[in-house]
């Protein structure tokens, strides 16, 4: 009878680890190829076919600056691979609700959009908070000022 390891691991684990692992330094290589920055580490996209209206538009394959979008037979097709989640195809797309991203930003951050609209509310709310930060930079709390500016006796 053979005898029992200690280790117990599961192959397809670490066969789906390295995959992944392969997968994301492929990604890395082929976008700084072609000089492109990667700004969101996981996102997905989805386009719905019955929506689409893929023949009579293709402005998302225009607007994608990494090529991602491609028209194949009949319909809109994506290359994972090359999708930076950037969101161009959705401020493009005629059709609301057609073209779906998620993406995750470094911080954990989820953000799901699949409307013009609710693309540019996303970064307008992005643009306050960073405004809202470098102004605040710039002014000194009430505390700081009366410690700079307090009068010596």
């Amino acid at each position: 009878m053979p005898e029992k390891s200690s280790s117990n691991f599961d192959i397809f684990l670490l066969l789906s680890e390295s995959g992944e692992k392969a997968k994301k330094k492929q990604r890395t290589e082929l976008l700084s190829s072609l000089g492109i920055k990667e700004f969101f580490p996981e996102g997905s996209i989805s386009i719905d076919k019955r929506t689409c209206w893929g023949v009579e538009c293709k402005l998302c394959i225009k607007a994608c600056p990494t090529n991602a979008l491609y028209w194949k037979t009949g319909e809109v097709g994506i290359t994972d691979d090359l999708c930076v989640y950037c969101g161009a195809c959705v401020l493009s797309c005629m059709v609301d609700d057609c073209i779906k991203i998620e993406r995750k930003r470094e911080d954990g951050t989820t953000e799901r959009f699949s409307k013009p609209r609710a693309f540019v509310k996303l970064a307008e709310k992005i643009n306050a908070k960073k405004r809202l930060r470098r102004v605040s930079e710039l002014f000194p709390t009430v505390e700081r000022y009366l410690e700079k500016y307090k009068t010596q006796k």
